[in-house]
């Protein structure tokens, strides 16, 4: 708060202070509803005890937050400038001269750096918390699932051919991803940078070591030739363990950092990666989504008491955040069926709820 006046940073307090009650309240709730989910899904079907679901539930935490953080601003933002305008500091502030626009551009300004910190820094560790959320809860119902096929399919390539690879089973203990009942159909790109197939490889287990995939009991197959087995063979691989865990794992369980490799690669094997890139851009836009969340709290919320009405004002604001969620999901799933640009589903919602603040602003404060 270096350069801001006593009254900037008094409200900029007064707003950090109503963002921290209600990320508690509203973690809280995801504490509650999320225990309550793992106990049905997992603790009825694994013998396991509450400390178990316990852990599972702290481990998803930051992920379901990092969902919910827009309304921790909006919601925050408003309890913040309605406290403020039902003990009359804000009459005070702007009788003595003093615009509204020399206050909510700072707390705007501190969501958004609060934005930065939360895709810079919470994002990643979100991300190493939901990873281990899956392997732990993939363990804990083991006994129950059994040897169940479970279906996996990779993928991998670069400028000289492609790997597609699928497995029965997989394992990713101490950080190394391990295939079993495994066949790999191995491509070679022609002149005309086509996939001609080359040969498959069926093996029993599959292990990713830097750089290789070591092969375990192959059997090897060309088109034309009878198969060859050997005990063990290498295949080159672009993956790592970390890579290869991400391609099972949705867009939204890769860390922010991690997300231009993940593109790279998922474009190198031939995939698409809009989810990625998707991804990507709305990460971009939490920043902006934020400032806007705090701008959209102060026009809903600077209503003067006695002229009434300031309650069903911050309703609309709160309705009006709702709106923007459902928009942002909305514009996302056109972006994902290729009918909108994925820049513009990013962008867009961020940007409506920021026109719309400002829009109001001015025309309550401005005329």
């Amino acid at each position: 708060m270096i350069g801001l006046g006593r009254i900037e940073r008094y409200v900029v307090g007064y707003m950090l202070l109503g963002v921290l009650t209600w990320l508690s309240v509203i973690a809280s709730v995801v504490i509650l509803i999320q225990f309550v989910e793992l106990t049905g899904q997992v603790g009825t079907r694994a013998e396991v005890g509450a400390n178990s679901i316990l852990m599972l539930t702290l481990l998803r935490l930051p992920s379901l937050l990092q969902i919910l953080l827009p309304f921790v601003f909006l919601f925050g933002g408003i309890s913040a400038f309605v406290g403020l305008n039902r003990r009359s500091e804000l009459v005070a502030m702007r009788a003595a001269g003093v615009s509204a626009w020399r206050f909510i551009l700072p707390s705007a300004a501190g969501a958004f750096l609060l934005g930065v910190i939360a895709v810079g820094g919470l994002n990643p560790v979100a991300a190493a918390l939901n990873a281990r959320f899956e392997l732990e809860r993939s363990r804990l119902m083991a006994n129950y699932l059994g040897d169940q096929p479970q279906d996996i399919w990779l993928r991998q390539g670069d400028d000289t051919g492609q790997i597609v690879i699928h497995a029965q089973a997989r394992d990713t203990r101490r950080g190394v991803v391990t295939l079993r009942g495994v066949s790999l159909f191995i491509y070679e790109k022609s002149e005309r940078g086509t996939p001609v197939f080359r040969r498959r490889l069926e093996a029993r287990e599959a292990t990713l070591m830097p750089g290789f995939w070591r092969l375990r009991d192959v059997r090897e197959a060309t088109a034309g030739d009878s198969s060859v087995r050997s005990d063990s063979l290498s295949i080159r691989s672009t993956l790592d363990s970390e890579a290869a865990m991400e391609r099972l794992a949705s867009p939204e369980a890769i860390a922010f950092w991690r997300l231009p490799k993940a593109i790279q690669l998922t474009e190198q094997a031939g995939f698409s990666a809009s989810g990625y890139r998707l991804r990507f851009h709305q990460l971009l836009a939490t920043p902006l989504l934020f400032a806007a969340m705090s701008v959209l709290a102060a026009a809903f919320s600077l209503r003067l008491t006695r002229l009434g009405g300031l309650a069903g004002l911050a309703g609309a604001g709160v309705a009006l955040g709702f709106v923007m969620f459902f928009f942002n999901q909305f514009a996302g799933a056109l972006a994902k069926a290729d009918i909108i640009p994925l820049f513009a589903a990013a962008w867009a919602p961020a940007l409506v709820a920021l026109l719309a603040g400002v829009t109001l602003l001015c025309y309550t404060e401005d005329g």
